[in-house]
């Protein structure tokens, strides 16, 4: 599992976003979720400011939409035609976590 959380720098320094990767032979067994819910509880103090959680999905990966959902995630919009990815430009769906939610 590979985790990764950047925060802002500049005028984006009140948020960070978070990143993730899990090999496919380790779907669907709480791993990703369970790494997110520990990145999450930890997050806001380790990064002093930082009062939002960022995440990009692609529309077409509803695994990794279900997991940020599963720990708190709130889908925020769809971002048409946002990033390059598998050789095309794809939409993403932006979520979020704010230092205010609660982790389910």
């Amino acid at each position: 599992m590979k985790l990764s959380i950047k925060p802002g720098s500049g005028d984006g320094r009140a948020r960070a976003s978070v990143g993730s990767a899990l090999s496919a032979e380790y779907w669907g067994r709480g791993i990703a979720s369970a790494a997110l819910r520990m990145a999450v509880y930890d997050v806001f103090s380790v990064f002093e400011g930082v009062v939002r959680l960022e995440a990009l999905v692609e529309v077409e990966n509803v695994g990794s939409q279900r997991v940020l959902e599963k720990v708190g995630f709130v889908k925020e919009g769809l971002l048409r035609k946002y990033g390059f990815c598998k050789g095309e430009i794809r939409g993403m769906i932006v979520c979020s976590f704010l230092s205010t939610d609660t982790i389910t």
